[in-house]
Formats: C-alpha cells, structure tokens, sequence
C-alpha cells in the first residue's frame, strides 16, 4: 500500500520539471492527482495543454489516476477552477503542492514592471489563489489536509539578479508561516519548500542543457521524496517548517538570531552602544546557511 493511498493531490505546474517528478512519485505512492499547467513558456508567456497532457499520460499509463487541468494560477477565477477539476473528477483534496513559477532574471535597473508584475503574479498571487478555494474545501471537510508552498534559496537567502522571484518567493515564506497558524487548528498542516533542481526554468543558471552532471547531481526526482515525506503520515503533525532539499542533501531552513544586546529596565540604548555590543547582536557569519555544503 503507497504512503498516498486513498489521497487526492493538486499539483501546480506539474507539466514538467519539479511539478512533474513530484505527480508521477505521488501517483506511483498510490494518490488520485490532478496535474495543473498552464503550458506557457518559462517567462510565463503563451500557454497550452500538450505539457499537463503528457503528464496524465505517464501516470495513466503507469495504471494511475490523474485529470489535467489548464488553468492559471495568477486569478481567483484560476484557483477556482483547479480546485473544481479535483472535486469533480475526485470528490475531495487532501494535499496542495503549490509549485508553479516562472522566470524573468534581470538586474533591479533592468527588470521593467511587467517583469516584476508577471513573476509575482504567479508564485505570490498564484500561491494566494490557488490555495484559497483549496484550503476553504479542506476546512470545511473537516479531515486535513497538506499544503506545500514552493518558496527558494532566493527569496530566504537572496541571489544577484533575481530581486523579482526573491521577492515574491519570501512572501511565499510569509504566507506560509502565517497559513500554517491559522491551519492548525483544522488538522491542515502548511510547508514551506527551498528546492534546487535542474530543470527548464534553471538549466541556463547551471551551466545548459549540456551540462550532464548538473542534469544528474540535481534531477528533480532527488526534490520529490522530501514532498511525498511532507505530504505523508511519516512527518506526523509538523507544520510550518521550511525544507531545503536538493542534490543530495536535505535540511531545514529556519530564522534564528542570538540572545542579542539588552539595557536595564528603563533605559534606552544609542547608536554607540549598538556599535559596542555587534559581538552579541550579530551571528557570526559562518553560523549561516550555507549553500555549498
């Protein structure tokens, strides 16, 4: 018996990359899944029903259950629609896997508000519509559920050029943490999710679609055994935690800060004494994240 038996996923952007390695795992572990994509190209541009298509194709082919869907994640009337094809085709959600995005990397001076607009819509706005309908459903039903936010290295650590998708991906963050206190009490558990993966979206950021050993070391496949660890029995009742995981590594990401400078009760401090005390407001800087390990 799969760790998903009886289990019906929403995956957004499941045509392909990520999205893709995530349904067919999630199938293949016994879950009913509804494959979302828009079918447009990496910028968001364009659109159609090959990609989420072929999915369904695999799984169904596998002796699987799945329905697509073409909806954009960016509208209300989008998330509306995914969350219908689910309890139409499958009469309930039990797990969200919020994974759509695009790309539009350019310097801050170069990045035109059409390319900020565009890559929040999708990943912030899209995270927002996509799971309204969903969640409302799982609340209502009274039995759980799952979400998982795809946030990124970019959003909880920063990148260069990528100010858009950091930006809208650190709201994914503040979302999630929010999401997963008012989830609580409804049994709906929240994730947050740093992924690194080499697939269309990144592969000109990891060296093209020549670059083998990248394709191999960070398959998409390797991400996905995190998500089906979240979305199953085997995490238990955690909630609103952040996984980074990627290549061979899995870890969670999370704000932590020292026991930082304090004054007596009734004083104030200045800039000097601020100056005076880095040693204990500061983490040293090898203490942080890092992404080479």
């Amino acid at each position: 018996m799969g760790l998903l038996e009886g289990k019906v996923a929403v995956i957004t952007g499941a045509g392909g990359g990520l999205g893709r390695a995530h349904a067919l795992l999630f199938a293949q572990e016994g879950a009913r899944v509804v494959v979302n994509d828009l079918g447009g190209a990496r910028d968001g541009r364009g659109g159609g029903q090959a990609m989420a298509d072929q999915v369904v194709g695999e799984i169904r082919a596998a002796g699987g259950e799945a329905v697509a869907n073409y909806a954009s994640v960016s509208t209300p009337e989008g998330g509306e629609d995914i969350c219908r094809t689910a309890l139409e085709a499958f009469g309930q959600v039990d797990i969200l896997v919020n994974n759509a995005g695009i790309l539009r990397d350019k310097t801050l001076v170069k990045t035109e508000p059409d390319d900020w607009d565009a890559v929040v819509e999708v990943h912030l706005r899209g995270t927002y519509c996509a799971t309204r309908p969903i969640f409302t459903h799982m609340k209502e039903r009274g039995e759980g559920g799952v979400i998982v936010n795809t946030s990124s290295t970019s959003g909880l650590i920063g990148n260069f050029g990528q100010c858009n998708y950091g930006a809208a991906k650190a709201g994914v963050a503040g979302f999630t943490r929010c999401l997963a206190l008012e989830g609580r009490k409804y049994g709906i558990r929240v994730w947050g999710l740093a992924p690194v993966a080499f697939t269309r979206l990144t592969s000109d950021l990891m060296g093209g679609e020549e670059n083998d050993q990248a394709r191999e070391a960070l398959d998409p496949g390797r991400v996905s055994p995190v998500v089906l660890y979240m979305c199953s029995e085997l995490s238990g009742d955690k909630t609103g935690k952040f996984l980074y995981a990627g290549g061979q590594r899995v870890a969670e990401m999370k704000i932590v800060g020292p026991d930082g400078m304090r004054t007596q009760p009734g004083q104030r401090f200045s800039a000097l004494d601020i100056a005076n005390s880095e040693d204990a407001i500061f983490l040293p800087d090898d203490q942080g994240f890092d992404m080479g390990a």
